[in-house]
């Protein structure tokens, strides 16, 4: 009896110093986490043109998602103590980009804004950077933290959704009404949220039953949104994704067969239901000319500008010509940063690209090849990669996942 009791003691007193150094590690991965919801809080448009439930001011709500990004920067800077960084090409590129924004920015006409708007990118970069020691864990730390986010963000619209249906569904179309969020980027959450779990469990990295509620959760939201770029961005996505996994997984080639049969079954059963959703109302000439988006691109494109213009750009805007939305990212960025912006924007994607494309089969390519490709297809009618934005946080996820470690170095 005295040996039991000395073998319990001795176990006890041996798991000590083990309890005690896992706790350190578990506290800086919730700071990481913390750090990375920041960011998502920061890039989420406070859209205070629809009504929303919460007693929010709009210049209090613009504040607070501004604010979200010091204390993203504050925080990360006590978990990464002392500062250690990796060095990255897509973090080069990105800390570039700001720098030719914030040039760009001194002779903007509307100065204060630009350079608010360019200050901000830069510290975002650096919050991004100092982000880099957690880029390689293999337990996809900030996958898994992104779409732990973006479950949240869904769960507060189909909140909105079942307290004041009428409210959420502003002009036929679902948007956040505990935090107003518009609907386009309602529907992108859900769409990169649907796309990542797809991805994970084609992977076995997720559960069935999870990966089943949160697709079941996530596409109502994303046609409710009638958020067709979404939807289109998503789908290929997938597809590449899927057949990155072919060879080596059989759940994807199941669900790319049942996927292929799916689509192919309800084009011809349910194709007026699709024209219906597709249109969203709108008539031909209004799909034609992409809701007024062609006029407002050929205007850009038409107006006068000096050669510095042309290379470097007006200045970081608010994405708006002549109080239109440009609704490019292309556009936008040539817009605001010019030729050069436009240059540095397409070797990033191409870089990430690239990189994913070389990358062994596995998770970390398949999870990249999705967020690129849905970057790729929605950088069409939306904007972002050239700014402060959701867009940019999933390519740098997508950066992340094929990061080159050193053959001296391992992951976590």
């Amino acid at each position: 009896m005295s040996v039991g009791l000395s073998e319990r003691l001795t176990h006890r007193i041996d798991l000590r110093p083990t309890r005690r150094a896992v706790a350190p590690e578990v506290r800086r991965r919730r700071r990481v986490q913390l750090v990375w919801g920041l960011l998502v809080l920061n890039v989420m448009t406070f859209f205070a043109g629809a009504p929303y439930l919460l007693p929010i001011p709009g210049m209090v709500g613009k504040l607070i998602a501004q604010a979200a990004l010091v204390g993203a920067l504050m925080l990360v800077l006590t978990v990464n103590r002392p500062v250690r960084v990796r060095p990255s090409v897509f973090v080069f590129l990105l800390l570039l980009l700001a720098s030719e924004a914030l040039l760009a920015s001194i002779r903007a006409e509307f100065l204060g804004g630009s350079l608010f708007r360019a200050s901000r990118l830069f510290a975002f970069v650096l919050v991004l950077w100092l982000l880099t020691p957690w880029w390689t864990r293999r337990d996809l730390l900030l996958v898994r933290t992104h779409l732990i986010v973006l479950w949240f963000i869904l769960g507060s619209a189909v909140v909105g959704l079942a307290v004041a249906p009428g409210t959420a569904m502003f002009e036929d179309r679902l948007h956040g009404v505990i935090w107003p969020i518009p609907p386009t980027q309602v529907g992108h959450y859900a769409a990169v949220a649907a796309g990542l779990t797809a991805v994970l469990w084609f992977c076995g990295l997720l559960r069935r039953g999870v990966a089943l509620a949160s697709v079941l959760v996530a596409l109502p939201v994303l046609l409710l949104t009638h958020t067709r770029t979404a939807l289109v961005a998503m789908l290929a996505g997938v597809l590449i994704a899927g057949l990155s996994l072919f060879t080596a997984r059989t759940r994807a080639r199941r669900f790319l067969a049942i996927g292929v049969a799916g689509f192919t079954v309800g084009a011809l059963t349910l194709g007026s239901v699709v024209s219906t959703w597709l249109a969203r109302g709108q008539d031909s000439e209004e799909v034609t000319e992409l809701t007024g988006r062609r006029a407002v691109w050929e205007s850009i494109l038409a107006a006068p500008r000096s050669t510095f213009e042309t290379f470097f750009g007006f200045g970081l805007s608010n994405k708006s010509f002549n109080g239109l939305p440009i609704d490019s990212n292309w556009l936008g960025t040539y817009y605001d940063v010019g030729l050069v912006g436009v240059a540095i924007t397409i070797v990033l994607v191409l870089f990430v690209l690239t990189s994913a494309w070389f990358r062994p089969q596995g998770p970390q390519r398949a999870l990249a090849l999705f967020l690129v490709a849905y970057c790729v297809v929605a950088s069409f009618t939306e904007s972002g990669l050239s700014e402060a934005s959701p867009y940019l946080l999933e390519l740098t996820l997508a950066a992340s996942l094929v990061y080159n470690l050193n053959p001296r170095e391992g992951a976590r």
